[in-house]
């Protein structure tokens, strides 16, 4: 039997890949004309007085045309048309037609956003009834996410809210755990951001203490994206937090920690550094340097190898990252580092690195010809190893 982890760790298909499908066009075919019929039929199977047909005639018109997300809002506008008048009789049948929770695998992938009408209805028309809509989002995260649908909540309600979370930090279900975590991050991508949070986010890290060490691995990685998301805009906060939660800490907190500043690290801010135990400068030397080809057209990988040797008569622990100086359509270099490893090494010991990178064209990162430089990052201090050139021919 999957233990707890396990299990939320495969709900968390449809949350954790979110932002990717909202960025894919495509899929919205996968979120058809059967979604709104299959959304009718459960509300006309509840209430005498809904007009189904009138229903689909209204919420068909345009809808191919539109894109995935914007059809589930599509959805949830014609809802409000044809439900009842009053917001409280409306989202009641709503809440009644979408039945029990699912079991495990009935809302993963794609299956779990035919609840996205749901939450945009009471993003968009709850923000005055905020007991039952914060009811209905608890039951909703629990079908797919209100990570998105809460963040209107706590720019109205933002005391009532952070009351609610704080309840529901101790909840049995680990995806209400969750979106105590996610719902509350300052800079939840593909979100509106929560301004007030950005100025002082003590009262998220509030929330944080309460779920740092959560039973469900599910739960520690939003926590630790929360703390990323601070550290943007308060990066001293962040240490601050960091040094606080290793002290006696388990493997399980001190990997949601390091999890947290993987991007200050990568940035290589001193503080984050020195936090985890890697504010000096490393006393090794660099040998065997290669990088090949030196010449290659994109499309192709390059392959970088070193050679880390300690100088020093003690051991010596070592923070060892990749930064590639990638050209960019206008000439310039844009830096992007790729994680190597952690060394532990002995006195005078060497250990040897590689890594391959490939030159495919991807969404996230375009390849442009040019000179590019690569470095090694030793406790975030910049090593030129050399480069490599990416040619057209």
């Amino acid at each position: 039997m999957a233990s707890r982890t396990e299990r939320a760790q495969n709900g968390q298909n449809v949350k954790s890949s979110y932002t990717a499908h909202l960025m894919a066009e495509p899929l919205k075919n996968r979120f058809g004309n059967d979604v709104p019929r299959r959304i009718g039929a459960q509300i006309a199977a509840v209430s005498r007085t809904f007009d189904n047909d009138a229903f689909l005639a209204d919420v068909l018109t345009g809808y191919e045309e539109l894109e995935l997300m914007p059809r589930a809002r599509h959805i949830a506008r014609r809802l409000r048309v044809h439900l009842p008048a009053k917001y409280p009789d409306a989202l009641k049948i709503l809440m009644q037609s979408i039945g029990p929770r699912p079991k495990r695998g009935e809302s993963e992938g794609m299956a779990a956003f035919y609840y996205g009408p749901h939450t945009f209805f009471v993003a968009e028309f709850g923000l005055d009834n905020f007991e039952i809509s914060m009811d209905a989002q608890y039951e909703l995260t629990q079908r797919f996410t209100a990570e998105f649908s809460v963040r209107p909540f706590f720019e109205r309600h933002q005391a009532a809210t952070l009351a609610r979370f704080r309840q529901w930090a101790t909840d049995d279900n680990a995806h209400v755990r969750r979106l105590v975590s996610e719902g509350s991050r300052p800079r939840l991508p593909w979100a509106s951001r929560l301004r007030a949070f950005q100025k002082d986010p003590s009262p998220v890290i509030e929330l944080l203490e309460l779920l740092k060490d959560d039973p469900e691995l599910y739960v520690r990685r939003s926590v630790a994206n929360n703390l990323n998301d601070i550290g943007k805009d308060h990066p001293d906060v962040m240490v601050a937090v960091a040094r606080r939660w290793l002290k006696g800490a388990s493997d399980e907190r001190r990997w949601l920690v390091h999890h947290a500043l993987r991007s200050a690290v990568k940035r290589t801010e001193s503080g984050a550094l020195a936090a985890l135990g890697y504010g000096s400068a490393a006393n090794v030397s660099i040998r065997n340097v290669r990088i090949a080809p030196e010449r290659l057209r994109i499309g192709q990988s390059v392959t970088i190898k070193l050679g880390v040797v300690n100088k020093a008569s003690l051991p010596q622990r070592v923070l060892a990252d990749l930064r590639v100086h990638f050209v960019k359509s206008n000439g310039r270099p844009s830096a992007k580092t790729f994680k190597l490893r952690t060394l532990e090494l002995g006195p005078k010991e060497g250990v040897a690195l590689q890594k391959s990178i490939s030159l495919k064209q991807h969404t996230t990162r375009k390849h442009y010809p040019g000179t590019h430089l690569v470095e090694v990052l030793l406790n975030g201090k910049a090593r030129r190893l050399g480069t490599f050139e990416i040619t057209t021919r």
